[in-house]
């Protein structure tokens, strides 16, 4: 049966206001996250769920329990799979640092693109399995919500122009059926209720993601 996943960033947090990379970095809400991700619960209150699952990072984890609260769902589960992705040694860096000590994009320790898309739609597609025809909201991170969207739908998010702002919702549907990719990206008008410009910060989203970074990261 179809599973129906709504994917949702993380409120902000104080790296998120001083432009700091966090990636695998445990980095709490702040108070703007926290009224972020009520906000975001609002919206989602227009649809019905079952469950919350999130990054087990205490900024996603501390969001989807926001959300399941408004819902009246238990608190959210954690799984591994969902963390945001890892930026090695320029965890902690605002976009000038990288720019200054790693002037030719090389970041050691960095994830690649192509291991956090596996990693990730492995972990939908296993949560959609096991809420098999329900709908779940999923509470993760910038860079892992930017690669699924790039991964499903080609040239969506390619010019790294696309927010994916703080709190903002991401839909899709997983299809048992479909012969090809049995993860799908479908348009929920809550997803343009989120990411309305002005409502979150553009300029918050990852450096290295927005501004067409990472050439070895594919």
């Amino acid at each position: 049966m179809t599973t129906l996943l709504y994917l949702v960033r993380h409120g902000e947090t104080d790296w998120n206001r001083q432009r700091r990379i966090q990636g695998s970095t445990d980095v709490p809400l702040n108070d703007t996250g926290r009224r972020q991700a009520s906000d975001t619960a609002e919206l989602l209150a227009r649809r019905s769920f079952d469950a919350v699952v999130a990054s087990p990072l205490s900024r996603a984890l501390e969001t989807g329990a926001i959300i399941a609260a408004r819902l009246g769902l238990p608190a959210p589960t954690t799984d591994d799979g969902l963390v945001e992705r890892a930026y090695g040694d320029a965890e902690g860096l605002t976009d000038q640092d990288i720019r200054a000590t790693f002037p030719d994009d090389v970041i050691p320790g960095r994830e690649s693109r192509k291991a956090v898309v596996a990693r990730a739609l492995e972990t939908l597609g296993a949560i959609a399995v096991r809420f098999d025809g329900g709908s779940v909201v999923v509470a993760t991170h910038g860079a892992v919500i930017r690669s699924v969207v790039n991964e499903l739908s080609p040239g969506t998010a390619e010019s790294h122009t696309t927010p994916i702002r703080n709190g903002s919702v991401h839909s899709f549907r997983w299809d048992p059926e479909r012969f090809t990719s049995e993860l799908v990206r479908f348009d929920d008008p809550i997803e343009d209720s989120s990411e309305a410009p002005g409502r979150y910060e553009f300029a918050y989203q990852n450096p290295l993601e927005r501004g067409g970074h990472d050439p070895d990261g594919e």
